[in-house]
């Protein structure tokens, strides 16, 4: 069965391969720009926009406050070079505009995530899916791909029910599918490796035993590999979990460290500083007023910098200190110790976890085969792409939502301007 078979005077055909953010943000982009072009989107699951849904813990972090293009670049580990002209075009001010317009208003959190006010990814599903309806966007779920081919100026879409679509443009969306990376792969294109991105890492540590839960403001986190002198470090939030650490400075290292991690199979040392804000003289000076102030309490028992109570009592029995000894007993090598302890402990990293449903991957179509201005395929003309299929990723905050917003927009702009006139 073929569908769509483009004929002369008939509507142009766009098929969007991914029923995700970006690939509904492109479909409604090029329906909208083009109404008289017939958009297709190809779910292989039973539900578009599943990631959407899921994203935030069902809040859904759409976009980040940071409204200079070339400050937000900075949050890409990977593709930041190929997206500081993307941003300038499609940014999250514009995503603002671009919801608010329908009805959705978001707020910004202290961090800088923006969510819908409804705290309710519901919304932004129900918005995008209702902004399709009425651009006259058509939607086939269960739609499995199997291969595409070019043929001449048109595009052969096979799907494993037998069923065939022949379009004019072709817009890949498929994330971060092996399915997806064959597609393009299939089309011309050089696929850089994909590696897990955005994880929590796997520590086993007694210092660490017994404390999950305990979250800690502001730490610093330098991560080590042997024979690399790459210099990755993070400072922002920890999470002390059941087996090891997570936390935003996790994450945007874990990010920042993908590849190098990959390669030494998640072995690594971290060195914690748990407290930035100060130094080791000045905690010397705190420490040695509190002896004087505090002789007859426990040391474990008496935190006098601005840690977890837990955590604190942790390092200090690790160091060597009883959690009866008393701070008139502190001597100077115990001192040094915790110190040392508090500056510049090393963890050893064997492993990582994953970071709850919302899996991240660096990797995908090599950025130098793409044209960034409308996202169209300088290999294969009229194959456009948009998110996580291409090698994008960003940190932890709605960075890869707004990359998806960002090509997904810019790739429906130029596929819809491009059908005015249909190829036959």
């Amino acid at each position: 069965m073929v569908i769509g078979t483009p004929q002369t005077g008939k509507k142009s055909r766009i098929v969007v391969i991914g029923g995700g953010a970006a690939g509904f943000f492109g479909a409604i982009a090029g329906a909208e720009v083009n109404p008289s072009a017939q958009v297709t989107v190809l779910e292989a699951g039973r539900e578009c926009l599943a990631k959407v849904r899921i994203s935030g813990g069902g809040r859904c972090n759409v976009t980040h406050h940071c409204f200079d293009p070339a400050a937000l670049v900075h949050h890409y580990p990977r593709g930041a070079k190929a997206l500081r002209g993307a941003f300038s075009r499609f940014q999250p001010k514009d995503t603002i505009a671009w919801f608010t317009r329908r009805g959705v208003e978001l707020k910004t959190e202290a961090d800088g995530r923006m969510f819908p006010t409804t705290d309710d990814s519901g919304t932004i599903v129900d918005c995008l899916m209702t902004a399709a309806r009425q651009a006259g966007v058509k939607l086939w779920l269960g739609a499995m791909v199997k291969t595409v081919e070019k043929v001449g100026e048109t595009f052969r879409v096979h799907l494993r029910s037998g069923d065939e679509l022949v379009c004019d443009r072709l817009l890949l969306a498929t994330g971060s599918s092996p399915q997806g990376y064959q597609l393009a792969k299939a089309l011309g294109h050089t696929i850089v490796p994909p590696v897990p991105s955005l994880f929590t890492l796997t520590i086993r540590d007694p210092r660490l035993q017994d404390l999950a839960g305990v979250a800690v403001s502001n730490a610093h986190l330098k991560l080590q590999v042997e024979g690399d002198s790459a210099k990755l470090e993070q400072t922002g939030p920890v999470l002390i979990t059941h087996w090891g650490l997570s936390g935003p400075a996790v994450l945007k290292l874990s990010a920042w460290g993908a590849r190098l991690l990959h390669q030494t199979r998640y072995q690594a040392k971290l060195r914690i500083n748990w407290l930035p804000s100060s130094t080791p003289d000045n905690l010397r000076q705190e420490l040695l007023k509190v002896k004087s102030q505090l002789a007859k309490k426990t040391i474990a028992g008496n935190c006098p910098v601005m840690l977890p109570r837990r955590l604190w009592e942790s390092l200090v029995v690790q160091v060597g200190i009883t959690p009866q000894a008393r701070w008139a007993d502190f001597s100077k090598p115990a001192m040094n110790a915790l110190i040392q302890e508090l500056f510049q402990g090393e963890y050893v990293v064997s492993g990582k976890g994953v970071f709850k449903e919302e899996f991240v991957t660096c990797g995908g179509v090599e950025l130098k085969e793409v044209d960034f201005k409308t996202l169209e395929s300088r290999i294969c003309p009229g194959l456009y792409f948009a998110g996580e299929v291409l090698d994008i990723d960003g940190v932890t905050g709605g960075f890869n939502f707004q990359s998806a917003w960002t090509t997904g927009w810019l790739a429906g702009q130029a596929i819809g301007q491009g059908c005015d006139h249909p190829i036959h």
